[in-house]
């Protein structure tokens, strides 16, 4: 399960990813728009949690790694998630790897790995309302906003800065 786009390699997750990934959630402003920055041992059952999600439905969040450096930088892909129907797009990337355009390019691949592998016929994309670089990403792959869609995430208490969420979706193409 390793596809590449013209920079990017997306693969399964290997144990020498937990140590930068622990690194990139532990990050303050990685995890600006998140209830709480993770701790190594939460970040390593992340990466379980992943793994799982891989071997239940054949997708899951891809490791990113830079193709000419091997760098491991994230993640992109698809997850469901536990409180709503539909299939998700989400990504997180290190400090380091920010305006270069790997979100897009990795984001773009992971949906056409959705619509033509997987079959889906809708992906939606949320996040905190405040948080702009997502949202960016979320407009230049294609995905739309309407605000009647947006809600208050119900694992975040009421007083919350990241409880009201905008949600955004995309079709499949037409065949």
């Amino acid at each position: 399960m390793v596809f590449s786009t013209e920079r990017l390699i997306l693969r399964r997750w290997r144990d020498v990813d937990r140590e930068p990934f622990a690194a990139l959630n532990a990050d303050p402003q990685v995890m600006e728009h998140f209830p709480a920055r993770l701790t190594r041992e939460e970040s390593d059952l992340l990466v379980d949690r992943i793994e799982a999600g891989f071997e239940a439905r054949g997708f899951g969040l891809w490791a990113v790694e830079v193709a000419a450096t091997g760098e491991f930088i994230g993640f992109t892909g698809l997850a469901v998630p536990g409180f709503r129907p539909g299939v998700e797009i989400g990504w997180r990337l290190a400090r380091s790897a920010w305006g270069y355009g790997y979100a897009s390019e990795a984001a773009r691949a992971v949906l056409a790995e959705g619509f033509e592998r997987h079959d889906l016929r809708e992906i939606i994309s949320f996040t905190a309302a405040e948080n702009i670089r997502s949202r960016a990403v979320m407009r230049r792959i294609g995905m739309t906003h309407d605000p009647a869609d947006d809600f208050d995430h119900p694992a975040l208490p009421d007083n919350s800065p990241q409880r009201r969420h905008v949600l955004y979706r995309i079709h499949a193409p037409a065949n």
